[in-house]
């Protein structure tokens, strides 16, 4: 007997249209992936009833379970339920149990229900009703022919939750899955994709032959780009054990300057973590990034205690006047160090990182994709320039990752 396979299914033309990304289906098969279920098919399906029923039963022709996403909610074109009633042959009926659910969450809310609520109530008949409901959509679950079939809302918080915590047991119960697959990403930055390619290729040629591990990379923007390794095992401590070791392989090919997170962390993490442990307050001084640097790290719970503030000084009579900034080009070695040295005076913080540039899209004091970075550490001021080859938001993107890894490795060095 083969090994079992599922197949997803997003409901919905607003996906075909463009209008919403398809997320949930990727973060389904990343989670099949994981849970050690095999996916050779993702289909995405307009709300038409003779094209959903066609797609359903072409799914369960060829896999041996599936997940549909979407078409549950309780509008006339949600059309998920009814279709799967109709490839199973029988009618849909109310649920009492639901339609009281249902009412006592608007009920809570204090607000009344519209009746068309109550579509979402119905079930097909001989179908089960998901055990994890967060919200006001069921999903089900019904057998057809001996195939599987799951029916999970389309709202991201809902269906991942009953993925996680109702379906992937139930596939692999039912698939005889007991082995576990688990992952862990390093983060980094600093080199491209190919770069880190080659230098871990002997690495992954010998993972190739062994299968203890895999390795795969993930341009993630400013996010860093990331390193992810998986492994497979018989229990937890196994599939960690093996992943530690692999990471122990990777950080001695790649070293630190590199990578900047061994646990998913993201930069602005990182940095707070180090200005934490050294017990320094942070300031930030951006202009091309106009307030992106601070939102980033203000992001992350519990910032306050390190970070003082950003001073999103864009005009260049703003940074003569709030940061001290001389009348010169604002794009310039000068101006940034002005304005670093600026931040740490005007926010009294111990480090700083400053950024100024031209974002385009077209050239203005200087060529689009120009930028100036600085960093202050001990009061003593290092500023750097990039041209980076990209569109506006890269261009700001990548700025933000690389000043703050600019700032991460001096203080790795200095303090």
């Amino acid at each position: 007997m083969g090994r079992s396979s599922c197949e997803v299914v997003a409901v919905g033309t607003e996906l075909l249209l463009g209008q919403i990304v398809d997320t949930n289906s990727s973060w389904i098969g990343e989670q099949l992936a994981l849970a050690g279920v095999d996916s050779y098919y993702q289909t995405k399906v307009g709300d038409n009833p003779d094209r959903i029923k066609k797609v359903l039963r072409q799914a369960l022709g060829r896999s041996d379970f599936v997940i549909v996403c979407g078409g549950l909610g309780p509008t006339q074109d949600d059309l998920t339920r009814d279709m799967i009633a109709e490839v199973m042959g029988v009618d849909l009926v109310a649920d009492e149990g639901l339609v009281e659910r249902i009412s006592a969450i608007f009920g809570g809310r204090n607000r009344p229900m519209p009746s068309n609520n109550l579509r979402q109530a119905q079930v097909p008949l001989g179908a089960e009703i998901l055990s994890v409901m967060p919200g006001t959509a069921p999903g089900l679950k019904a057998v057809i022919e001996g195939k599987t079939l799951y029916a999970v809302p389309g709202v991201p918080w809902e269906m991942k939750q009953m993925v996680s915590e109702d379906i992937l047991p139930d596939i692999r119960m039912k698939a005889g899955i007991s082995s576990i697959i688990r992952s862990k990403t390093i983060r980094t930055w600093g080199e491209s994709e190919s770069g880190l390619a080659e230098r871990l290729a002997d690495e992954i040629e010998r993972l190739d032959r062994e299968g203890e591990a895999t390795i795969a990379f993930l341009a993630s923007g400013i996010e860093g780009l990331k390193v992810r390794l998986t492994a497979k095992g018989d229990s937890d401590s196994e599939v960690a054990s093996i992943l530690n070791s692999e990471a122990e392989i990777v950080a001695s090919i790649l070293g630190d300057e590199i990578i900047f997170s061994y646990e998913d962390q993201t930069m602005e993490e990182v940095i707070l973590e180090l200005c934490r442990d050294r017990n320094l307050t942070l300031g930030v001084a951006e202009s091309l990034t106009g307030g992106l640097i601070g939102s980033r790290i203000t992001s992350v719970p519990g910032s306050s205690d390190v970070f003082k503030g950003s001073i999103v000084a864009y005009s260049g009579d703003a940074k003569q006047s709030v940061l001290g900034v001389p009348d010169i080009p604002s794009v310039s070695q000068e101006a940034v160090e002005a304005m670093v040295s600026g931040a740490c005076q005007a926010l009294h913080a111990d480090v700083a990182l400053a950024v100024t540039g031209e974002a385009g899209p077209s050239p203005n004091e200087v060529e689009v994709g120009r930028v100036w970075m600085a960093t202050s550490v001990g009061g003593v001021v290092q500023s750097h320039s990039v041209k980076w080859p990209f569109d506006r938001e890269r261009i700001r993107q990548f700025t933000t990752i690389t000043v703050l890894n600019t700032l991460r490795l001096r203080l790795i060095k200095e303090t």
